[in-house]
């Protein structure tokens, strides 16, 4: 199974519409991905005991990640790296059951021109930790506010076409 986790919890988040973006295309090349929202996820599971015993609102997100063999994190830069949800959830999950030899693509977005560069290398070192690995190709998309059209979907001819070459090397990985 594919996750794409959408990397924050911010509602109705660009993060979230790339994440959806990213599911189409997959779709379209007969790949079933599902996303998982960080937005989704009650905030209750942030709590000292998270390391012993997962709340039962946490269950399901657990299961996914079991189940789940390959993963597309789409990564919001937040003050120069990645947000704490983001960190605070792969805590939250069981370790190293969770990602210990699974797959992930990386992708940075951010509204300024690096498309978190940065940050997308700091979440890098967190994968490694846990043993994901992680496809050499990582997208970076900057000024994202001007990146979608109407749909929904990604228009800028070099952003297509480096997205889609990141798919497909995801889809052979």
């Amino acid at each position: 199974m594919t996750t794409i986790i959408s990397g924050t919890n911010r509602p109705h988040s660009n993060t979230l519409r790339l994440a959806s973006y990213y599911q189409r295309q997959l779709m379209q090349k007969g790949v079933t991905a599902h996303i998982l929202s960080l937005a989704d996820i009650s905030t209750d599971f942030i709590t000292a005991s998270m390391y012993k015993i997962r709340s039962e609102a946490f269950v399901p997100f657990q299961e996914r990640i079991n189940a789940t063999e390959k993963f597309i994190f789409i990564i919001p830069e937040y003050n120069g790296s990645f947000p704490g949800i983001l960190k605070t959830f792969v805590d939250a999950c069981k370790f190293p059951d969770s990602f210990f030899n699974k797959k992930a693509a990386l992708v940075g977005l951010s509204s300024g021109k690096y498309g978190n560069i940065r940050g997308v290398d700091h979440f890098s070192g967190v994968c490694h930790y846990v043993r994901l690995h992680v496809l050499p190709l990582r997208i970076h998309i900057p000024h994202i506010f001007s990146e979608f059209d109407v749909d929904g979907n990604l228009f800028k001819e070099d952003t297509v076409r480096f997205t889609d070459e990141q798919i497909e090397e995801f889809i052979r990985f």
